[in-house]
């Protein structure tokens, strides 16, 4: 690479070098996190290594920055040369010890992924004994199960995720923080947010202290009705009964209208009356839970959408995304088939998101800084967010035979919800201030007994008491790519509800067919290329705010339910999409570590597809 190439060659040749690079490290990415034969922590650091060492390259900041001043790119080039330029200075660090710390960070996150992949996480049943299972299956039991002596033991098993990473923790907290001191930062948060979002610390708090202030009263009032109106009385804000007491009895008779083997089935026929295409993508889907299996849903990349162009001819070729999704469903626990769609919907919601941005180089596509997690995390929140409408639940939720979900649980689930939906908001929140929290220790007081104290006391300030999800369970505290991440879920739902008010103020939002390509014009096209909050502001004509979130907490129960209602009877009536399925215009492959259960172009589409997964679940082939 030379500062003199011409810009359409140096933008072909770093668009190869990147694709290739990312491309290795997903691919060990996944394999290591869904514990496929042959998966090597080794390789998934060497690979990981040598994507960093790439995006590091001060070379190729050089030469980017000399094809931009050299006056012979044209507008299409200079766009690409410009996201590659703010790539590229995110990552270059003239420093010789920073490329060390990152290193030694890459090193110790890797044997952390190990380890933590063949912790013995579960809980303890009084009457079968250790039953082992993922982090995903402690929360489901805790939501569902009628038994408290099998919810407090799920919410022990995932206390103990906190006291077996947290030693691993604080040294990664000593040397991230170190490594944002070198490149001129305050702290890895600080870091972190800044070249993700644009915008540094200070200015994210100011944003998240308005809505920490806007909802401290209803929090409060929320928890004290609770203790009131529960059976449970006070006990019902322990942290392991506080989501059954809110929804555990409605969520098990919900349980038959959300069967799992027709939950890929369901995403897909929603998505197709959205009119939501994944222009010729694969989706490789790992949906069921198993021993040594990665314990959080996510989507990653192994390929970026992007249009390859000819240095000489100027000719474009479209490169397809591959996506790998996962999700740890177990079928035969209650509330499984739920979150299994919910998941899908917003795993799905990402991967729609990203295959779809139409640029010229992968980078604009690839989900690191600068990428902002709020924009991404926008997408794939709004199409999960669908799941709770009734407008949706009375064409989607079905039960075996056929029969949509009655009128009367879908009631009972709101009157069980909405007067408590702020905890949703206060545990979100709770993740970031812990987070800003823990990244503004001194390193001295970076001590395991420190953050776990802080852990315990940011929940009960920020949520009231202790969390029925300890916030050091949660995994995005851990991983390079998603620490300091979680604030992206509150701005992100700010910009959901915004987004909801702006399409709801125009029509419906299920199954309405200008919703895909509105989102893929405003949202999804430009990539990186635009800063979050001017989307924003693009698609709905406001400054990002927390004032649609603020006003939907404050809707009246009664006024909630009569809206529902009407919605629901007009679903009922209207029943699901019918239509064709090729506007979704992807290749689905449903496999299960190794094995591969159908794959939509050997099968003969995504219904056939559909229909061998769905057989391949009910002859309980999962445990074989």
């Amino acid at each position: 690479m030379t500062a003199g190439s011409a810009p359409g060659a140096l933008i072909a040749e770093l668009n190869e070098q990147y694709d290739a690079r990312h491309r290795a490290f997903e691919d060990n990415f996944w394999a290591t996190k869904m514990a496929l034969q042959g998966c090597s922590t080794e390789a998934l650091t060497r690979t990981k290594l040598d994507l960093d060492a790439f995006l590091s390259d001060a070379g190729h900041l050089k030469a980017v920055e000399a094809a931009i001043s050299g006056g012979a790119a044209t507008p299409g080039e200079l766009k690409v040369l410009e996201i590659m330029r703010k790539t590229f200075e995110t990552y270059v660090v003239d420093d010789a010890r920073v490329a060390e710390l990152k290193a030694q960070l890459t090193a110790i996150e890797s044997e952390l992924d190990a380890k933590r992949g063949s912790m013995r996480l579960g809980f303890e049943d009084p009457e079968k004994g250790f039953v082992e299972c993922s982090s995903v299956r402690l929360r489901t039991e805790m939501r569902t199960n009628p038994d408290e002596r099998i919810r407090k033991a799920a919410y022990e098993g995932l206390q103990g995720i906190g006291t077996f990473v947290v030693e691993d923790l604080c040294r990664m907290v000593k040397l991230r923080n170190e490594v944002a001191r070198l490149s001129g930062f305050v702290d890895y948060y600080d870091m972190s947010v800044t070249q993700a979002e644009g915008f540094g610390k200070q200015k994210l708090f100011e944003m998240m202290d308005d809505l920490r202030g806007r909802t401290d009263g209803t929090m409060h009032k929320a928890r004290e009705y609770l203790a009131k109106k529960s059976p449970l009385g006070e006990d019902a804000l322990k942290p392991w009964n506080t989501g059954f007491s809110l929804a555990g009895e409605t969520d098990r008779k919900m349980d038959p209208y959300f069967p799992f083997e027709d939950a890929v089935a369901v995403w897909g026929r929603s998505f197709a009356a959205l009119r939501i295409g994944y222009r010729g993508a694969t989706m490789n889907l790992d949906l069921l839970d198993r021993k040594g299996k990665y314990s959080n849903g996510f989507c990653h990349w192994p390929v970026c959408a992007y249009n390859r162009v000819d240095a000489e001819k100027g000719d474009k070729t479209w490169v397809p995304s591959v996506a790998n999704f996962t999700s740890l469903a177990s079928p035969t626990v209650v509330g499984s088939g739920n979150t299994a769609l919910t998941t899908l919907l917003h795993e799905g919601g990402h991967a729609a998101h990203f295959a779809n941005v139409v640029q010229d180089s992968p980078l604009f596509a690839q989900e690191r800084p600068p990428f902002s997690v709020a924009l991404a995390e926008t997408q794939s929140m709004f199409l999960d967010s669908l799941a709770d409408d009734a407008a949706w639940l009375g064409r989607y939720a079905k039960d075996r035979e056929g029969r949509p979900v009655p009128w009367d649980l879908v009631e009972e689930s709101i009157r069980a919800k909405h007067p408590y939906a702020v905890f949703d908001v206060r545990a979100m929140i709770a993740v970031p201030y812990f987070e800003k929290a823990l990244y503004e220790l001194p390193d001295a007081e970076v001590t395991p007994a420190n953050v776990l104290a802080l852990a315990e006391r940011m929940e009960v300030e920020v949520q009231g008491g202790p969390a029925g999800r300890p916030l050091m369970s949660v995994p995005h505290i851990l991983s390079d790519e998603a620490s300091c991440y979680y604030h992206g879920y509150v701005l992100a739902e700010m910009a959901v509800r915004q987004t909801r008010a702006h399409f709801l103020a125009q029509g419906q939002i299920v199954d309405n067919p200008s919703i895909g390509p509105a989102l893929a014009e405003s949202y999804w096209r430009a990539g990186n290329s635009e800063p979050f909050l001017d989307l924003v502001v693009n698609l709905t004509g406001k400054p990002l705010s927390s004032d649609a979130w603020a006003d939907a907490l404050a809707v009246p129960l009664e006024d909630k339910v009569r809206a529902e209602k009407a919605d629901y009877d007009a679903a009922v009536k209207t029943g699901p999409y019918a239509g064709p399925l090729d506007v979704l215009d992807m290749r689905v492959r449903l496999v299960h570590g190794d094995e591969t259960i159908s794959d939509s172009e050997v099968d003969g589409g995504f219904d056939a597809a559909c229909a061998k997964f769905k057989e391949w679940v009910k002859a309980g082939k999962y445990n074989a």
